[in-house]
């Protein structure tokens, strides 16, 4: 089965339909300048709505996104929000030596615009997020809302797990795990009535049209 995640959930309603849906993960975007921001606050009363028991079978993962973090802004996150994974834009071996300093797995993106760019080792991490070069000018990593080729990863022998990412819709999700060979995507624009605003019906069906897809 295709796994899901819905990044970047910053309201109950958006969170609750991730959780409603079945989604294996939810992000929760600590860069200030995203659109998708939360405070530690707003991503700790998100958090209590997991169900209790745990992730399993309590509800999806909790992974928290970092761009550049210092040391005690991870840790003071972490003092509030139970996050289960990292996922860190910052070099290799500092996403590592952060992680490992939190006791938390971390998810390391990959940003690709040639098959030449698709990474031949995990780094440490437990999953590399596959996504498209910011373009120029981009005040944020990651795809911004931008697909690459996605025949790129077909047949590639990726060293572990691995995510899509990058310009995902309900629309064309499909295409893209047939295309690209993929496990499992991240979606957060996709899933959007507006930068930053999750739309619960658009969550729902882009899970349905991954797991549809698998």
């Amino acid at each position: 089965m295709i796994r899901v995640k819905i990044c970047g959930l910053n309201d109950a309603p958006g969170f609750d339909a991730a959780l409603g849906a079945g989604a294996d993960w939810i992000g929760l975007n600590f860069f200030a300048r995203s659109p998708r921001a939360v405070t530690v606050a707003q991503a700790a009363a998100l958090a209590q709505r997991r169900p209790p028991g745990g992730p399993l079978p309590g509800g999806p993962l909790l992974v928290g996104l970092f761009v550049e973090p210092a040391d005690d802004e991870v840790a003071r996150v972490l003092d509030a929000v139970p996050l289960d994974i990292l996922q860190l834009y910052t070099p290799p071996e500092r996403a590592a030596a952060i992680a490992a300093q939190a006791a938390k797995p971390f998810w390391y993106p990959v940003a690709v615009s040639a098959r030449a760019d698709l990474p031949a080792a995990m780094a440490g991490a437990a999953a590399l997020l596959i996504e498209g070069r910011a373009p120029a000018g981009a005040s944020r990593p990651g795809g911004n809302a931008s697909a690459f080729d996605w025949s790129l990863t077909r047949g590639w022998r990726a060293p572990g797990p691995w995510l899509l990412a990058g310009g995902l819709t309900a629309e064309n999700v499909a295409a893209a795990i047939v295309t690209a060979g993929a496990a499992a995507v991240d979606v957060s624009s996709g899933v959007e009535s507006s930068p930053g605003h999750k739309d619960p019906a658009r969550i729902r069906a882009f899970i349905a049209a991954a797991r549809a897809a698998g």
